[in-house]
């Protein structure tokens, strides 16, 4: 294990910043003591210089190959593993979340960097296509066509607050970047900025054992509304990745729509991820439904983007049952350590919102919740039924943190109705018997309208790092439902095609040469050829 110094500097390319001018330190949100060191913006002209770097950068890097850039994203979980301790204790300092919690996502993340690097070894993940020339064709000869998907250009990534590491500085918006050949700038996020330098610096390791181009990657330290911004308007990036608010993700996609060039902005934002309970599932199952629903409701004490927020139980003797024992399980847990003073804040919040409207009934809301003078979050329950849901907008907020509104439906149309409703979400869960799927075989159609991943009787938290992984959603859970910010697909955001008619041999690709020199997966004239 090696030891790293963390010193509160920007990192541009090879070289640290040297700008100190306005700082933050990181708080303990067990204490909510400030945490040493110092943490200092970078300049304009820092910014600047990450971003001329990195369109430098793009140049050779674009050109790397896939097993070079595969080498690159395998030596950076070697690194970020090589940590250690000293990684697992600064992040549980700097988040309040659990040795095991941070064990767990430092895997995660070293995991998704293979991942992307197993996918790309080949080259058949760039998805070449081949339309050989037909000269004798008529009324017109047939040209020869060729397209391959190509790395768009440098792309600036924002940390997540909720994930000190696998939506971090190499988390997946960064792997899936990296992979598909754009140098990466991310923008720390101030509550874990130690943890980012400390892996800023595996990164920055990985980059000169592998023999990668000065400024493939940098990190900055700074605002949103100053370093932030300054990123997603210079000239030189060309996409953005966000892991964040609502609020937080649409400003950033209307600095983007406005520049000279517009770019792409994908952004992962709010979700209440509904949970329906149907029928006779409930009736069979109501203790092992409250149950599980208890545990996804409280894990990482409700902050993750996939709480189940909003749930769907029909108002009857099994529901009643179901409300019972859920609800004493929420009265039941004691108030956790949130990540920061302002999630807290806003979790406090929400929780008196609800505890104050009419229309809401307050089963659960432990004390604690209304302390804003830590960072303890504690259980809220709250029940509506389904016109009330209906009629006020607000009851289908997100409340980010350990609460839960419980909507109660009486018929098929009511519960339809409700779904129908939704905004475009990350997820959306059934509870079901296959007789209850073919009594309310309706409910299918409009949960895949509305949500990137249906879950079937199980619950939404915990998002599976695999190829076939969608982690996205209809507008406002995601910028652009056609993508995921989890899973392989992940790469196609940072990825433009272009085709070649009638080129020479010599300038194109290696994946696109006749005679399939790399022996990769491609469609040759409309049927799939190459490995099994």
């Amino acid at each position: 294990m090696e030891t790293i110094n963390i010193n509160g500097l920007s990192i541009i390319g090879s070289s640290d910043a040297i700008h100190k001018g306005e700082s933050v330190k990181a708080i303990d949100p067990s204490t909510t003591h400030e945490i040493d060191p110092s943490f200092f913006s970078a300049s304009s002209e820092e910014v600047g210089q990450a971003a001329t770097l990195a369109s430098q950068a793009f140049l050779i890097y674009s050109k790397k190959s896939s097993k070079e850039r595969a080498a690159f994203l395998n030596e950076i979980a070697t690194q970020i593993e090589a940590l250690g301790d000293t990684l697992t204790e600064r992040a549980m300092q700097e988040t309040g979340l659990p040795e095991g919690r941070i064990k767990g996502e430092t895997g995660r993340t070293t995991g998704q960097l293979r991942l992307f690097a197993t996918l790309i070894e080949d080259g058949s993940w760039s998805q070449p296509r081949i339309d050989t020339a037909n000269p004798d064709r008529a009324p017109l000869p047939k040209p020869d066509i060729r397209s391959i998907q190509r790395p768009l250009g440098p792309v600036v990534v924002f940390a997540a607050s909720n994930f000190p590491l696998a939506f971090s500085t190499a988390g997946g918006d960064t792997a899936s970047a990296l992979a598909a050949g754009c140098p990466v700038i991310v923008k720390a996020h101030s509550s874990h900025p130690g943890t980012a330098e400390l892996v800023a610096r595996a990164i920055q390791k990985a980059a000169q054992i592998t023999d990668m181009p000065e400024g493939v990657f940098s990190l900055l330290f700074g605002g949103g509304r100053t370093v932030g911004s300054a990123l997603v308007t210079h000239p030189a990036v060309k996409a953005v990745g966000f892991t964040g608010s609502t609020s937080g993700g649409t400003s950033l996609m209307k600095l983007a729509s406005v520049r000279p060039e517009p770019i792409p902005v994908y952004a992962e934002m709010g979700s209440v991820n509904p949970v329906v309970l149907l029928p006779e599932s409930l009736s069979a199952n109501s203790e092992k439904i409250a149950a599980g629903l208890h545990i996804s409701a409280t894990m990482g004490v409700g902050q993750f983007c996939t709480n189940p927020g909003v749930v769907l139980v029909k108002k009857d003797e099994s529901g009643d049952a179901f409300v019972e024992s859920f609800v004493q399980k929420m009265k039941d847990t004691a108030a956790q350590v949130m990540l920061n003073p302002t999630i807290q804040r806003a979790y406090c919040d929400g929780v008196s919102q609800l505890k104050n409207n009419d229309k809401v009934r307050t089963l659960v809301a432990n004390a604690a919740a209304a302390d804003a003078t830590d960072c303890l979050g504690a259980t809220a329950v709250f029940e509506a039924d389904a016109t009330a849901f209906l009629e006020d907008e607000s009851l289908s907020d997100e409340i980010f943190g350990p609460g839960t509104t419980l909507v109660r439906w009486e018929s098929k149309a009511d519960l339809l109705q409700l779904l129908e409703n939704f905004e475009g979400q990350l997820t959306g869960t059934l509870h079901a018997t296959d007789t209850d799927l073919e009594n309310y075989s309706e409910a299918l159609p409009i949960l895949e309208r509305k949500v990137g991943r249906i879950v079937y009787n199980a619950f939404p938290t915990g998002v599976e790092v695999c190829h076939s992984m969608v982690h996205g959603g209809p507008y406002p859970a995601t910028s652009d439902g056609r993508s995921t910010s989890v899973g392989t697909h992940a790469i196609s955001r940072f990825t433009r095609l272009i085709a070649y008619q009638d080129s020479p041999q010599t300038l194109l690709p290696d994946e696109l040469k006749d005679g399939n020199p790399l022996g990769i997966v491609r469609l040759e004239d409309g049927q799939y050829v190459g490995a099994s």
